[in-house]
């Protein structure tokens, strides 16, 4: 179980506060995305079963709280926290939903020190797994249905993120994963081949292949581009037949570095003319969601990718402009007016509209919760006076699911991983009218 200290200083600073001042009333906080990354046209809700289960197990043992003495808290402040648990309620996007810019990814209700003190760590799991899952994404969109593997545990930021990327990968279509902990943590499919070392360790390359076949007879990959990748490919198209004899099909070959296009050709072209057009292509080193596109688009024969780093590093987008903002206090609506950080007031819901006459989404509207608004409402409740509600939290294959139904029904343009998109968001007319002067405390 991980500390309730993983927060940030001042959240229990606020919390004291709020204790000795009496502001201890009910408050609803929303967690959202102020911009998407320039380089993004959607994002990806993942992380809410990380988030349930954080909610759920959240205390502060007597070292805890005896380090907090230390640091000089009141006993008002430790009395609150020796006997805390989570009794609010929460409303959250089902995992695998697109979302769009200040569409709440979840909203905390509960009592006001503690709702405040989950800030951190909610923007913490939110932030990583939705990043990771919306990179994902553009990989699997680029790749037009081959299989993608995820190889990057060990170029992302210490085990738990490795672990976790695992897991968002999965979310967004990745077929499988090299993390043996993500396999039997979340039942994702666990897979991989040989590395460089495996060859070298060996005298002569056809050895290596062959001690690896006999060991792992269950349709093998082979490394081929330790030496010569082309020479590597006469090698397997020539033993694959023996080894057929015996029973033993060899899956394909992998192919980590140098010009995948024409290599990728090449090694083709040696399985076919010897008719072994079921021995398959798997590619990866360094590749991401536009190296995946030009290799698609340049008709490379390729049967399946390896990504890693990339993808577990969002790269290209490495962070989310989270926020976590008060939207309502003891029924009072709250709004922030700080420049080019204005918020939206009001508990809300977002609607989805759907065009039956083009066949897919035309636009989603932010309104008051509780508003009679058009659409589908997105935000779903997931836990009740701290226990979860939500059956679905760590079924993964109906979270790919739902985000593969999903993108076939928004407009193909926002499926683009070079050119912008548009999607329409509006505001309801009951946030519109809210008189701004309201929100005025200066």
């Amino acid at each position: 179980m991980e500390s309730a200290l993983l927060t940030d200083y001042y959240q229990l600073t606020m919390a004291e506060t709020y204790l000795k001042k009496g502001l201890t009333k009910r408050a609803s906080f929303e967690l959202f995305i102020r911009r998407l990354p320039r380089v993004r046209n959607f994002l990806v809700s993942a992380g809410l079963s990380q988030a349930l289960s954080f909610l759920k197990s959240l205390s502060f043992s007597d070292d805890d709280l005896s380090y907090l003495k230390s640091l000089g808290f009141s006993n008002i402040l430790l009395d609150y926290l020796k006997d805390l648990r989570f009794k609010g309620t929460v409303y959250a996007l089902p995992e695998g939903t697109i979302f769009f810019e200040n569409e709440p990814i979840i909203r905390i209700e509960a009592e006001l020190p503690l709702a405040q003190l989950v800030e951190t760590r909610l923007i913490n799991i939110f932030q990583f797994q939705t990043l990771v899952a919306s990179k994902a994404v553009r990989c699997v969109l680029a790749a037009k249905e081959r299989p993608i593997v995820d190889f990057g545990l060990r170029r992302a930021h210490e085990f738990s993120a490795g672990l976790l990327a695992a897991r968002a990968t999965y979310i967004s279509g990745f077929s499988g994963t090299s993390v043996v902990l993500a396999g039997r943590l979340f039942n994702i499919p666990v897979t991989g081949t040989m590395a460089h070392s495996f060859i070298l360790a060996h005298e002569r390359e056809e050895q290596a292949f062959r001690n690896f076949i006999e060991t792992h007879p269950d349709a093998p990959i082979l490394l081929i581009d330790t030496y010569n990748t082309l020479k590597a490919a006469e090698t397997v198209s020539r033993i694959h037949p023996e080894y057929l004899k015996k029973g033993i099909k060899i899956r394909g070959v992998r192919i980590d570095s140098g010009d995948l296009l024409e290599l990728s050709r090449q090694v083709r072209n040696i399985f076919d003319k010897r008719g072994l057009k079921e021995l398959l292509i798997f590619c990866s080193g360094g590749l991401d969601e536009y190296k995946i596109k030009w290799l698609m688009e340049k008709g490379a024969p390729i049967d399946g990718f390896g990504v890693g780093t990339s993808v577990t590093t969002s790269s290209d987008a490495p962070y989310l402009d989270c926020a976590y903002k008060l939207v309502e206090y003891d029924g009072r609506p709250c709004m922030k007016f700080s420049e080019g950080k204005i918020t939206l007031p009001f508990k809300k819901q977002v609607f989805r509209r759907f065009d039956e006459k083009r066949g897919h989404y035309e636009g989603d509207t932010i309104a008051i919760y509780g508003e009679n608004v058009p659409g589908r409402p997105l935000l779903k409740r997931v836990m009740e006076d701290g226990n979860i509600i939500f059956d679905e939290k760590d079924n993964l294959e109906v979270i790919r699911e739902r985000l593969r139904e999903e993108l076939k029904r928004f407009p193909l343009e926002m499926r683009s991983i070079t050119e912008r998109f548009s999607y329409r968001l509006e505001v309801s007319k009951g946030i519109k009218e809210f008189d701004l002067k309201r929100g005025d405390q200066s």
